[in-house]
């Protein structure tokens, strides 16, 4: 509202069609306030219109008998320009029904022409201007928060004294994937990871200090984790409710995890070709002797070619061993080229077909639609894929097992699950799966997963793994989609 205030005076517009009425008016006000209000007067409800219009004026001063028209009609006529004032409405008469009207069109204030005196007027007018001027200001401090709750990129959620969610912001209807009715009848405690940790922030929320700046692990709807950190506190005590601002850290997180695993490798890496070096020149050695050795005449004793095979075989297999470390943690070069997801699933799952029969393992698939492109080695993403599956093969039950492989593709990438029923992997375990040698396997090597990561990590690409013993286990890739 534009205000007028020449030397700090109010500017009032009254419309009124009786001449007198506005004389009486002017008298009350310069008899009890003379230099605080400027009275202006327009005779006609077309007239009012166009003053109205102009916006500059403090207050308006409405009779409610303009021929034809009523003073309701202003009010509408407000309403419609989307122009918030302060009207008081005057009558001839007082009527509970015209009151009434006028308070639900708008009106600040109504007062009987019959009733007015100087003080009456006065206060009325000084009232409701202070009334007004505080609405302005809450209306104002209303818009600041709301603009703020509904354009942070923050997730900001309001939860009742059952710690149920009432209010969302779309930052966290978007982050967590629920539809608004979906999420206002869950809890807060639904959307944690871990259960084990909910009964922990609950308790902190109800402390003075709340709960400040902790981390925690959130699932979506579609059960993708987000790793966040949540500041909550008591905002309304009589009302019980609860503010919680919480980010989204899941890319910084992932980030970090991603330059640990590279560190590790790097650091796998050296201490590989140092490995390589100091087995490889003995065992050269070791296996030029037995080749000699070989070549001559030997002992007649029937144990001594019995004793040189178990020592080339040996040193043979020491050799592969050697090799695998050196291949599963080597940057080598990729063969990179724009290649569709849904037929590298496949691919893999035709090569790991014949276990897959074997095992009798039900296999479930829900691959992208539509499509999506990676860059990608097609023999080395294969090799992954085949590594994950099998593993998951070997880790369920024969003629129980169900395997299950899930991609979605969304703006910028490609989120593949592949998930089996198997006995799951303890918490302890989950820490060192992808270190090399970790292995559970009595005859594994315990170098495919550390390969599988280091591909993956290779194509720009993340791997998770969640898991829980007796229930199975999931691994959560991510490759950034090609246009």
């Amino acid at each position: 509202m534009a205000l007028m205030a020449t030397n700090g005076k109010k500017h009032i517009l009254m419309i009124d069609d009786d001449e007198d009425d506005f004389f009486l008016v002017n008298s009350l006000l310069q008899d009890i306030s003379p230099d605080q209000y400027v009275l202006q007067w327009v005779s006609s409800y077309k007239e009012g219109l166009l003053a109205i219009e102009t916006r500059t004026h403090d207050l308006y001063l409405v009779d409610y008998r303009l021929g034809v028209h009523t003073g309701i009609d202003v009010l509408h006529h407000f309403r419609n320009l989307g122009y918030k004032a302060p009207v008081i409405l005057f009558t001839g008469k007082g009527d509970y029904y015209i009151d009434k009207e006028a308070m639900l069109a708008g009106a600040a204030d109504y007062l009987v022409k019959s009733e007015i005196n100087a003080a009456l007027l006065e206060r009325a007018i000084r009232y409701t201007l202070d009334k007004f001027s505080h609405l302005l200001a809450i209306e104002k401090s209303e818009k600041r928060y709301f603009s703020i709750f509904e354009k942070s990129n923050d997730l900001i959620l309001l939860a009742d004294c059952e710690h149920k969610i009432v209010a969302a912001n779309p930052a966290a209807l978007q982050v967590l994937n629920y539809e608004e009715d979906e999420l206002y009848s869950s809890h807060l405690q639904r959307l944690f990871a871990e259960d084990s940790v909910v009964a922990d922030f609950l308790a902190q929320l109800c402390t003075e200090e709340g709960v400040v700046q902790k981390e925690y692990m959130f699932l979506s709807k579609t059960g993708q984790q987000l790793d966040v950190t949540i500041n909550a506190s008591l905002l309304d005590e009589k009302k019980q409710l609860y503010l919680c601002i919480i980010q989204d850290i899941t890319a910084r997180k992932r980030k970090e995890r991603e330059k640990q695993q590279q560190e590790k490798f790097v650091i796998t890496g050296r201490i590989a070709r140092l490995i390589a070096h100091e087995v490889r020149n003995p065992l050269t050695n070791i296996l030029l002797a037995v080749s000699q050795l070989k070549m001559e005449p030997v002992s007649k004793t029937e144990e001594a070619p019995l004793y040189l095979d178990i020592m080339e075989r040996n040193c043979h297999r020491i050799n592969h061993l050697v090799t695998e470390l050196l291949q599963s943690t080597r940057m080598s070069e990729l063969n990179m080229l724009p290649m569709e997801v849904n037929p590298l699933i496949e691919k893999a799952l035709q090569l790991s077909a014949d276990r897959l029969q074997l095992h009798n393992v039900t296999v479930e698939k829900e691959l992208c639609r539509p499509d999506g492109k990676i860059l990608a080695d097609e023999d080395k993403i294969l090799i992954a894929f085949l590594n994950i599956i099998i593993n998951g093969i070997e880790a369920m039950k024969a003629g129980e097992g169900r395997l299950s492989i899930q991609a979605r593709c969304e703006a910028d990438k490609v989120l593949i699950r592949i998930t089996d029923n198997g006995s799951g992997i303890s918490p302890q375990n989950q820490a060192k799966l992808f270190e090399p040698f970790f292995t559970n396997k009595t005859k594994g090597t315990g170098l495919g997963l550390t390969a599988t990561q280091n591909i993956i990590l290779q194509h720009k690409g993340t791997i998770a793994v969640e898991s829980a013993l007796g229930e199975g286990t999931s691994f959560l890739i991510t490759f950034p989609l090609v246009a």
